[in-house]
């Protein structure tokens, strides 16, 4: 198996080096990644300018890595166009710091870059862990590998990307897996107003509102102490069969457990 990993934190990212440590163990993993953080840019793709690619030295031993001074996607269209020799059978694209719920997947570049995957026509999943929380980065890393593992193995191959995220738990606290969808106003987007001198600033400020009343989706299932997977499509036609997304959750707790 080959798993092409990708995140928008940048090359040098401690969860995308946690994720690739856990996914060498299943696959071979190569590594394509923008050259510095890039949280928050969304679905941007460079037309107007020529992009670079440097080979680096791994962090993780025998996984080939290449930094892209470019956008998330970017190094997915390049990496699936130029670098990766043979088949890739999932994009994985993390581990994100602060988690990518409701609202946050439209201008998520962790989300984005997976999405290159998914429109190639490759199985993607994104997956973020709670900001600052290191042990979750290695649950995270776990259950990533977990589900790329149950992804490449569903026959026949269903198209399906995921969006993942982890509750600021440890894992004997983690309640369970939750196929959720989207939060719909999940975010409040305000201007804050600021001046130097006679010159006028502003700040865009975006923060996720606290509570979620809506039941199913993944910030309420975060905040109820459950992983959450929400499967994202372009169509309807593309919607995962819920036999396929029940089947990607029904054990993953147990499989965590038993390491």
């Amino acid at each position: 198996m080959k798993i092409l990993v990708t995140n928008d934190d940048g090359i040098l990212s401690e969860g995308l080096w946690i994720l690739v440590q856990e996914l060498k163990n299943i696959a071979d993993v190569i590594v394509v990644a923008p050259d510095r953080e890039l949280s928050a840019i969304g679905t941007a793709v460079t037309l107007r300018q020529p992009l670079r690619i440097q080979e680096l030295r791994p962090i993780v031993p025998e996984v080939e890595a290449y930094s892209i001074d470019g956008t998330p996607s970017d190094s997915v269209i390049l990496a699936l166009g130029k670098l990766v020799r043979g088949k890739v059978d999932v994009v994985v694209s993390g581990i994100n710091r602060g988690l990518n719920l409701g609202e946050d997947v439209h201008i998520s570049g962790t989300v984005s870059a997976a999405l290159q995957g998914y429109l190639r026509g490759f199985p993607a999943l994104a997956i973020s862990a709670p900001y600052g929380n290191e042990h979750s980065l290695h649950i995270a890393a776990r259950v990533a590998t977990l589900l790329a593992e149950k992804i490449a193995a569903t026959s026949p191959p269903t198209r399906i990307f995921l969006n993942v995220n982890m509750p600021d738990l440890p894992l004997a606290e983690i309640a369970g897996a939750k196929i959720t969808r989207l939060a719909r106003e999940s975010h409040l987007n305000t201007v804050e107003e600021g001046n130097r001198g006679r010159q006028k600033y502003y700040w865009l400020l975006r923060q996720r509102i606290s509570e979620a009343t809506d039941n199913n989706t993944d910030i309420w299932a975060v905040e109820q102490g459950n992983i959450s997977i929400t499967p994202l499509y372009t169509s309807r036609s593309d919607k995962p069969p819920h036999h396929v997304l029940n089947s990607l959750c029904s054990d993953l707790i147990q499989q965590l457990h038993n390491g």
